[in-house]
C-alpha cells in the first residue's frame, strides 16, 4: 500500500496524484486537444492535463516528433497521426475515398493519366492511379515510391512546407533521375517559389522519366500540405490547357475532407462556388500566362 503513496507524493502536481505510466500521460495530452482546428500553447496543455510543464515539455516534443502533434505559428495542433494523416499509405482511406470521384471525373474529361499521392519522408508515396490510354507507359503503380523532388505531385507539396523541413527530408544529396532532375536545392527552392507564384501549380518535364510531362497541385490543409493530385502526359500533351482542372480537383478534395477551412482570399478570388470548376474569367487569365511562358 505504501508504493502507489509514494508514487503520488512524489509526482504531485497541484495536489493531484499523476498517472503513472507514460501512455496515460500522452493520452491525457491528446485528449486535451477538442479537435482538428484547436490550438494550444505548452502552458495551455499543461493548464488542461494539470501536468507539470516541465513533463509536459518532455512528452510534447516526443509526440511532435512522432507526427501526434505539430507545431504551428497559433500553438500546438494535432498532428498526422491521430487525424489519419499519417505518412503511411494505409492510414490514408479518408483521402483516398474523398478523392477518388474527383479523379475519375478529372480522368474522363481530360483522357490523361491521373495520381494522387502523399509525401513519405523524402519520397511521394501513390495512393491511386486512375488510367487513360497513355496508363501503360507511366511507370508508376499504387503503393510506388519515388523521390519527391523528381516529380511533379513531389514538388507540389514540398513547395509549402519550410525550407529547413525540405533539406530534412531530402538529407545532404538529392538523387538525379534524368538529365532534367533538379538536385541542388538552390535551383529547387527557386522553382518552390515559381510554384508559390504559380498559386500552386507544379510542371514537370522528363524530370522523372524521359518522354513523360506531370502538371500537379496539392490538396492544402490548415498548416501542411495533405496530398496531391496529377495529371500525366507525354511531351506532346498541352498540360497547361488542363491546369486549372487539377487545381479545381485539390480544392474540391480539400473542401470535402476539411469543409470547415476557410479558403484563403487569394484562391477564393479565383474560384466559383463550391464544386464548380474555374470560371472563364480565371482560365484565361491561367491560358494567358502559360501563352507568355511564365509556367515553363
Amino acid at each position: 500500500m505504501s508504493a502507489p503513496t509514494a508514487v503520488q507524493h512524489n509526482d504531485s502536481a497541484n495536489g493531484r496524484g499523476l498517472p503513472p505510466s507514460m501512455v496515460e500521460r500522452m493520452t491525457l495530452i491528446l485528449d486535451s486537444f477538442d479537435g482538428r482546428r484547436d490550438r494550444l500553447t505548452l502552458e495551455d496543455v499543461a493548464r488542461r492535463t494539470e501536468l507539470p510543464r516541465s513533463t509536459t515539455h518532455r512528452i510534447v516534443d516526443q509526440l511532435v516528433r512522432l507526427r501526434w502533434l505539430q507545431r504551428t505559428p497559433a500553438g500546438y495542433a494535432l498532428g498526422q497521426r491521430p487525424l489519419g494523416f499519417t505518412e503511411h499509405g494505409g492510414s490514408y482511406a479518408e483521402l483516398r475515398e474523398v478523392a477518388a470521384p474527383v479523379l475519375h471525373e478529372l480522368q474522363i474529361k481530360t483522357g490523361l493519366v491521373v495520381h494522387l499521392a502523399i509525401l513519405d519522408g523524402s519520397q511521394v508515396y501513390y495512393l491511386d492511379k486512375v488510367g487513360g490510354r497513355f496508363a501503360d507507359r507511366v511507370p508508376s503503380r499504387v503503393g510506388g515510391r519515388v523521390p519527391a523532388h523528381s516529380t511533379a505531385l513531389g514538388k507540389a507539396m514540398l513547395a509549402w512546407l519550410e525550407p529547413e523541413e525540405v533539406e530534412s527530408r531530402m538529407g545532404e544529396s538529392m538523387e538525379r533521375l534524368t538529365g532534367h532532375t533538379i538536385a541542388d536545392f538552390g535551383t529547387l527552392h527557386q522553382e518552390f517559389d515559381r510554384i508559390r507564384r504559380r498559386n500552386g501549380l507544379t510542371f514537370e518535364h522528363d524530370e522523372c522519366c524521359p518522354g513523360i510531362r506531370c502538371v500537379a497541385a496539392a490538396v492544402r490543409g490548415p498548416e501542411a500540405p495533405l496530398g496531391s493530385i496529377s495529371l500525366v502526359g507525354d511531351s506532346r500533351v498541352p498540360l497547361e490547357k488542363v491546369a486549372p482542372l487539377v487545381v479545381d480537383a485539390t480544392r474540391r478534395v480539400s473542401r470535402g475532407l476539411l469543409p470547415e477551412q476557410r479558403v484563403s482570399e487569394a484562391a477564393e478570388a479565383d474560384s466559383t462556388a463550391p464544386g464548380e470548376s474555374f470560371s472563364p474569367e480565371a482560365m484565361d487569365r491561367l491560358l494567358a500566362t502559360a501563352r507568355q511562358g511564365a509556367w515553363l
